[in-house]
């Protein structure tokens, strides 16, 4: 494996071949089913609207007594939402009714109160050319009883829990998120709250990490962080073995230096090395594997580089494993400084995002790409992608870009 590197879109590819979207459901209360994706064909157990609704206040009536303006009727009784009225309209009559209440039976129009004008003696009399069937929800205009309404593989938002709480359905039945261990490696690493000694660094990956994932769809098992220790190493992968969880990914240590054990404690716990170098910048000991079932992608310990190849191999194939469409980041804008000519990697520079006089997008990479340099990332829109060998590009010229978030302006 220490041949050519390997090209970025050569190594997703590689990467997603192996991906098998999870396939085990589970039962979840509708309060926690936002987000998940839905594992069987959800019918309505009921008819919305269950009865002919009113559409509006006013009164419920019948259209032929009121066959021009200036029908006078005599008003009976009233139907509320909650509390219809028991009895029938009949000839010459009319109900007092408010949105969402029964219509009576009898009654085929609403005439909105503002056509209406009150009389004495409980009469009104109409203003307003009447038509039946107007201002009445039909019973069963949404949805009828026993219909489909959401198909098996709907990632569910407000809307279908809403509609799926609207058919009766207390719980429903959802793909089981893929789950995916973390383990972060290094001596020099300290957790966040903890004190470092002058020879160490707080650990930040893990969560960075750990966001991209459970946004992907995702959930997190984080083993926590161990040392440049073999026997430890391999405990915690062991750890994620018994945990069955469907991808590893580790932080750190996946090169091949001497105080680079992560590669070599996987190997010894059998798994099978697919590839390992990548031709971009930052990231490239991005590191594939398979240890039996379980996916293993181990990132770069630079925070950078972890991110970024996060957000290019980890963010689609956790998508993948769990049955959700991948997130496009894709867009292009115009780079607001000359840009150099690359070499064989592909460079992804980070970038902060305008717009100029005629609303055009402009990316402007920062002047320093050290991938240590965390608050940049934070600070950046985008990255601007450089395709190996790119030559020179002048300012003004069109970049393809990556983006972090949506532009802002």
């Amino acid at each position: 494996m220490a041949g050519a590197l390997l090209p970025v879109s050569e190594a997703l590819s590689r990467l997603l071949s192996r991906a098998r979207p999870v396939d085990q459901a589970e039962t979840v209360d509708l309060s926690r089913a936002a987000g998940r994706v839905l594992a069987q064909d959800l019918a309505a157990h009921l008819t919305q609207p269950p009865f002919n609704s009113s559409a509006m206040d006013g009164y419920a009536l019948r259209a032929k007594d009121a066959p021009e303006i200036g029908s006078v009727l005599t008003v009976i009784g009233q139907s509320a939402a909650g509390h219809a009225f028991s009895g029938t309209v009949g000839q010459g009559e009319a109900v007092r009714i408010f949105t969402g209440a029964p219509v009576p039976e009898g009654a085929d129009t609403v005439l909105i109160q503002e056509d209406a004008e009150k009389l004495e003696d409980n009469r009104i009399r109409t203003t307003f050319a009447v038509t039946a069937g107007r201002h009445i929800r039909p019973r069963g205009q949404d949805f009828a009883e026993g219909e489909v309404v959401l198909s098996a593989g709907t990632v569910l938002d407000a809307a279908h829990v809403t509609v799926a709480a609207a058919m009766n359905h207390p719980e429903l039945s959802v793909f089981r998120r893929p789950r995916v261990a973390l383990i972060a490696t290094g001596d020099e690493l300290v957790a966040p709250g903890g004190l470092p000694r002058h020879d160490q660094i707080i650990a930040s990956n893990t969560f960075g990490v750990a966001a991209l994932i459970e946004a992907a769809g995702g959930e997190v098992l984080d083993l926590g962080i161990v040392g440049d220790d073999r026997t430890v190493i391999e405990a915690a992968i062991g750890r994620a073995v018994e945990a069955q969880v469907d991808v590893l990914v580790t932080l750190g240590g996946a090169s091949v230096g001497d105080h680079d054990l992560v590669q070599a404690s996987l190997k010894a716990k059998g798994m099978e090395l697919d590839f390992w170098r990548i031709a971009m910048r930052p990231g490239k000991p991005l590191m594939v594997g398979s240890l039996g079932p379980m996916q293993v992608l181990g990132l770069p310990g630079n925070p950078v580089a972890s991110l970024v190849c996060g957000l290019l191999f980890l963010e689609p194939l956790v998508a993948t494993l769990a049955r959700r469409p991948r997130r496009d980041r894709s867009a292009s804008a115009l780079t607001a400084t000359t840009l150099s000519a690359n070499d064989q990697r592909q460079d992804y520079l980070r970038a902060t995002l305008s717009r100029d006089n005629q609303g055009r997008l402009v990316a402007e990479a920062f002047g320093k790409q050290d991938s240590s340099m965390m608050k940049i990332f934070a600070q950046s829109d985008a990255l601007i992608v450089r395709p190996p060998h790119a030559p020179e590009l002048p300012a003004g010229s069109p970049c393809p870009l990556l983006l972090l978030r949506p532009p802002r302006l």
